[in-house]
């Protein structure tokens, strides 16, 4: 694709939707944006898991407007910075470190993931997607001496996590100041104009415009997206181990029930950030007396996007029949038992209603574990020889067969 679209309207909506900051200046971005010059933009996301979540899709659709307009776009896969573990989490000490096998096994879904936001099958402006060990694996040692010389240990420890270890006396290990090299060194290694990113990847991102200025005396711009935050206690609402996570392979049904429990003062930034809705179509969304209403709209745009209209309806009649007419969902997930299988924990770990033993016991000690609409209050063995539903809160139902 060789014209650049200069529309202005499209221009200011990329640099103010969805966006806590730009770097150097906005204004300079603009005016990169209305030259008609093609830029090369990039964002990038360690591979530590095999799902991504609507947070990280917020890049994916700002990165797909960008597309839209002709530029060179790269989807970037840090399966070797993901090996390194950057510590962006503040209570916790270093990440743990992944083998390359684990990586290898936790991209194979990711573009399949990723399609319904970006579009990686365009024939005249085609998404790159490139993987960082391509390059990372190849230093020396002496190439990372070298890109250390440029940063000092003092701007290093001035990252807010390291100043958090240090003050709770918490390890803060070596190699986790190593990351924001390895990260840097990806904007030299493609020759960007333009990094986005997350807030919390900040600091890297401009330790790679250190690099790329030292280096090849270049400048790159950061465009730092809006990290999905509940308003009012600060938490993330993106996140696996508190289970408020919305991923992208969820099917249509756990996606839109997923959504539906978010927290009323979640729904503005998810559809601000999460949805292509006009933001005057949201705002009279938000007008609604019921939020119910507006969240069921919420649930069911997001869920279209990723699963497609039928399946996101269906999905909404789903939740009315459940939670509404009290029904029984009208597609469950059916397994059969062993006859060496009837301890209840097992089957909840088994049946992926608990990820652990300890979270089936949490389960039941909670009472969120029915079997036929009854609830458990022990850990019993099931049924024999007969169909019975097991189920979990409002939301998880599976049929089972002993």
């Amino acid at each position: 694709m060789k014209n650049i679209d200069t529309n202005n309207e499209k221009i200011e909506e990329i640099l103010t939707r969805s966006i806590a900051e730009i770097l150097p200046t906005k204004d300079g971005l603009r005016n990169e944006l209305k030259s008609g010059k093609r830029l090369r933009i990039y964002t990038g996301t360690d591979a530590t898991g095999t799902s991504l979540h609507i947070g990280h899709a917020t890049n994916y659709m700002v990165l797909e407007k960008l597309r839209r307009l002709g530029h060179e776009v790269i989807f970037l896969v840090g399966d070797f910075t993901a090996r390194i573990g950057d510590p962006t989490d503040k209570n916790e000490t270093a990440r743990k470190q992944l083998t390359r096998e684990q990586v290898i096994e936790n991209v194979k879904t990711w573009i399949d993931q990723v399609r319904p936001v970006i579009d990686v099958d365009n024939k005249e402006n085609p998404v790159r997607i490139l993987f960082n060990n391509d390059w990372l694996s190849k230093l020396s040692f002496e190439d990372v001496i070298n890109l250390a010389s440029n940063f000092t240990v003092q701007r290093m420890i001035e990252r807010d996590m390291f100043q958090v270890r240090m003050q709770s006396n918490k390890p803060l290990y070596l190699h986790e100041m190593l990351y924001p090299l390895m990260q840097g060194y990806d904007s030299v290694a493609i020759d960007v104009d333009v990094e986005m990113c997350g807030r919390d990847q900040k600091f890297n991102a401009l330790a790679g415009r250190t690099l790329l200025k030292k280096i090849k005396n270049k400048e790159k711009f950061v465009l730092i997206t809006t990290l999905l935050e509940n308003p009012k206690t600060g938490e993330k609402m993106m996140s696996k181990s508190m289970g408020t996570g919305v991923f992208l392979d969820f099917d249509a049904n756990k996606m839109y029930g997923s959504l539906m429990s978010q927290p009323d003062e979640n729904m503005r930034q998810l559809f601000t950030d999460c949805t292509w809705l006009d933001l005057k179509e949201i705002d009279e969304i938000l007008k609604t007396d019921n939020p119910r209403d507006s969240k069921m709209r919420l649930a069911f745009e997001i869920t279209k996007i990723y699963h497609g209209d039928k399946a996101a309806k269906s999905a909404e009649n789903n939740f009315i029949g459940i939670f509404q007419k009290k029904e029984l969902p009208n597609e469950m997930r059916s397994y059969k038992l062993t006859d060496d299988t009837s301890d209840l924990i097992d089957v909840l770990v088994f049946t992926g209603l608990a990820s652990s033993k300890s979270d089936a016991r949490r389960s039941i000690d909670s009472g969120s574990i029915r079997i036929d609409g009854i609830k458990v209050i022990s850990e019993l063995s099931l049924p024999k020889n007969k169909e019975f539903i097991l189920q979990k809160g409002k939301r998880y139902f599976i049929k089972i067969t002993s």
